[in-house]
């Protein structure tokens, strides 16, 4: 399948994806007859996700049974980046990752260190950006933040991709960069590759997808928060198209309800950034 091929079936499947409905569970004892009824995914959500939670990537069931719910905190970067936070609003932003049991707090490089003391013995990571926001960066500077914020204690880290790199075309400097970015991450802490796609064509958002994929990084993500736009359905989709299941799609900028954060998990995300977390956790709840 070409480029422009893959494009056209995103933009008409996603709307598709994001219009679904379910239909509405049946009552137990409804079901079509079946040898197991009362024990399946879709009597027993709480059962499946404990398996899920428990290293499954795989479940088992029959035909029309919805996908169990996953707990939404756990897929959200709780972040703060503007440049005027101080060293309350991180520690409130920690609190706050811990009580909702959000996946990560993202931040500045400098309040890393804070984050990884107050974080200490709890599942939430803390994750900091590299080049940001505009990826103009040298990749020997993108390398050294990196190396820098794994020893302050930075287990996932997002790099701004060269963008002006990107449409000179100049592909092989945007995969190089990339690659100084993972290699720093010694294989150890998760990178994830920022496209600011709002700046982007189509084919131009497929490639740079594909040189993240080269370049051997763990996610891509649709934006810095600081561009000209943030997420959209669209972009996800046809991001996650382009990596396949092999790698995360992290959707980020102007995420602030639940239902435009279900709208980008429907499309393909695996991670959300935000920093409206706490208000979308609350609407679920």
């Amino acid at each position: 399948m070409d480029r422009d091929e893959l494009i056209a079936r995103v933009t008409e499947s996603v709307m598709a994806r994001l219009n679904d409905k379910a239909a509405p569970a049946q009552a137990l004892g409804e079901c079509d007859p079946c040898v197991a009824c009362g024990l399946c995914v879709d009597k027993r959500p709480e059962e499946v996700r404990s398996i899920i939670e428990s290293g499954a990537t795989r479940i088992s069931a029959t035909s029309g049974v919805a996908e169990p719910a996953q707990k939404l905190g756990a897929m959200i970067d709780h972040t703060i980046l503007k440049p005027e936070a101080t060293r309350e609003d991180i520690t409130s932003l920690c609190e706050e990752a811990r009580r909702f049991g959000f996946a990560s707090v993202c931040v500045n490089p400098t309040y890393v260190p804070l984050c990884a003391q107050l974080l200490r013995m709890t599942n939430v990571k803390v994750c900091t950006v590299v080049g940001f926001p505009l990826g103009a960066n040298r990749a020997r500077v993108k390398a050294f933040e990196t190396e820098r914020a794994v020893e302050d204690g930075a287990q996932e880290v997002d790099m701004v991709a060269n963008i002006g790199a990107m449409k000179s075309r100049d592909y092989e400097l945007v995969e190089s960069d990339i690659r100084a970015v993972v290699e720093a991450c010694r294989g150890i802490v998760v990178s994830k590759v920022i496209i600011e796609a709002a700046l982007l064509e189509d084919d131009e958002k497929v490639k740079v997808c594909e040189l993240a994929r080269s370049a051997g990084a763990d996610f891509v993500k649709t934006s810095t928060g600081f561009g000209p736009g943030g997420a959209t359905a669209h972009d996800v989709a046809l991001m996650r198209a382009v990596v396949g299941d092999r790698m995360g799609v992290k959707a980020a900028g102007g995420i602030r309800d639940l239902k435009t954060a279900r709208e980008m998990i429907a499309a393909g995300a695996s991670r959300i950034g935000a920093s409206a977390s706490v208000k979308i956790v609350s609407e679920e709840a």
